[in-house]
This record gives C-alpha cells, structure tokens and sequence, in this order.
C-alpha cells in the first residue's frame, strides 16, 4: 500500500517576467499537508502574482509546480478552494440561492447544511447577496471556496475591511477547516494574523523569498532584543549614560536591549518614573519590517 506523501504542494524555480518587469524571480516552496502556510510581503512583492501561477490563473514564464507530485492539471483544480480578495457575487439571489449555484459547477460537492453550519450562514440563508455585511459577504465568499470539499484552499487577505470582532470570527472559522486536515494558503498584510494562524511563513520581497519558517523560529533567528517603552513625560531632562539604542516619536521613548534588567537600573539611575514602563518582545511586524524596509511601496 503506497504512504500518501507529506508534501501536498511543490513550487520549482518559478519565474514571472513582464516587459521590464521580472515580478517572481526563482521561488521555490514545499508545503507541507494540513499546515496554514503564510505568504507575505509589501505590495510588488510577487506575491500575488506567485499565488496567481499556483492557482492556475497566471502562467509562470518558466518553473514547475506540483500537486501531489504532479504536475498541476485538472486533480488540482478539482480539489482546491479559492477565496478571492476581490470576488463580485451574482446579483438578485439569495445566499442559499448562490450556493446552490456554485455547488452545480463541481462533480463533488460539500453538503449545504455543512456548509452552512461550519460558515456561520442560517441566520441570513434568504437575504440577497448584496446586502450582507462585511463578514456575512467574507463567510460566505469562504463557504463558496469550500462548496467543492477541497483539500486545499487559497484565502487572499479574507479579512480586509473586517472590524477586529469580525477578523477574529473569521479565524476561528480558519481554525475549524484546517482541524479537519484541509491545506491553507493564506495571503495577508496583517501581521498578526499571520502570527495567529500559520504554521510557516515565506516574506517575499522583489520577486524573491527572504525568510521562511515558522513565525516563533524566524523571531528567534532574527531577535535576541527586547522593547522598553515609556512616555516622554516620565523622563525629568535628558536621557544620558543609556548603553542601548534610543528612538523617541510622537510622545514616546523606545529603548531597544538584550538586558531588561539593566536598562532598567540605568533608567532607576536616572530618577526615571517608571509606572507607565511597557516591555514587550519584538513581534512578527517588527520581523516584516526590518527584513523588507519602511519605505511607502506602491
């Protein structure tokens, strides 16, 4: 009896190039079966336009992606789910109305009252599709990806214009779909919604791969750093004898040390008041920006 491989999606050298443009230069990824694989970056990264050529959307220039160990053909769109960032839903019908629509279009579907069950829809089954809110349109943008019972599915920046409750039902609804063993390939700009969800990251940045692991390996490669913050009105003068880098914006003094302990007895030293001292330790965006830069993209 043949071991189904652990690897359920390889990309091979992929490269995208435009007149002028070369937009994916040579990435290569493994993702590994039942993981929420991140994949991030600022915009021009390539990373959309590297999802775009692993959904099938988009053509590579050269390289090779494979599903299963295949070449990527009609097994994989039969059993993938997208979730596009930008989708516009038929008009005139209702939410169950459209599923049942998209249902149609596969030989094998998922059945409805699952559907509606793991997507949080009964409450809206007869409202027509453009008069749901935010979240409701995102859940059922997600049931729609999942009408087809795929084994893997694309979710691109699900939770752009969510308020932080909605967002945060929306991951649990993330959670629930890869506890049943589904794939996700998740897109986002939030950090830490990636740090939340995904098992492994890759930061793209000018069509190439810069990092890649797991969110709490790629912080301890990259930081040994802590952050100590406090306001400005807490320091009387003029901060002087601190041995750690010193940044100070918009009424705030962050101190930058591998030493708690003695960055605080420095600043003890100094008669600072330190009632409204915060510590924290560097994150997933402190990890984005250093590797790929503040600069405004377009």
């Amino acid at each position: 009896m043949n071991s189904i491989p652990n690897t359920i999606l390889e990309i091979r050298n992929l490269f995208k190039e435009y007149p002028g443009v070369k937009a994916v230069n040579g990435v290569s990824l493994k993702i590994e079966r039942g993981l929420c694989f991140g994949l991030l970056g600022p915009n021009g990264a390539g990373k959309t336009t590297t999802i775009e050529m692993i959904e099938g959307i988009t053509d590579p220039t050269s390289g090779e992606i494979l599903y299963k160990g295949e070449p990527q053909g009609d097994r994989f769109k039969v059993e993938c789910g997208i979730q596009f960032q930008h989708t516009a839903l038929p008009e005139y019908l209702t939410v169950i109305e459209t599923l049942k629509l998209f249902q149609g279009l596969y030989p094998k579907s998922a059945p409805l009252e699952g559907l509606i069950d793991t997507c949080n829809l009964g409450e809206f089954l007869s409202r027509d599709t453009q008069q749901l809110s935010g979240g409701q349109r995102q859940r059922l943008l997600l049931a729609i990806a999942l009408v087809n019972e795929p084994e893997i599915v694309f979710l691109d920046e699900p939770t752009t214009g969510l308020d932080p409750q909605a967002r945060r039902n929306f991951w649990e609804l993330i959670r629930s779909i890869q506890a049943r063993g589904t794939t996700i390939i998740l897109s986002t700009h939030y950090m830490e919604e990636a740090a939340e969800l995904c098992d492994e990251i890759a930061i793209m940045d000018r069509g190439e791969i810069i990092a890649q692991g797991s969110p709490e390996d790629l912080l301890h490669q990259h930081f040994s750093e802590r952050f100590i913050r406090l306001p400005e009105h807490a320091v009387k003068g003029e901060l002087k004898g601190i041995s750690q880098p010193i940044h100070q914006s918009d009424g705030w003094i962050d101190i930058t040390t591998t030493d708690v302990n003695s960055t605080i007895t420095e600043l003890l030293e100094q008669g600072v008041e330190l009632s409204q001292l915060q510590v924290r330790q560097c994150n997933l965006e402190d990890l984005f920006l250093q590797l790929t830069g503040k600069e405004l993209r377009a």
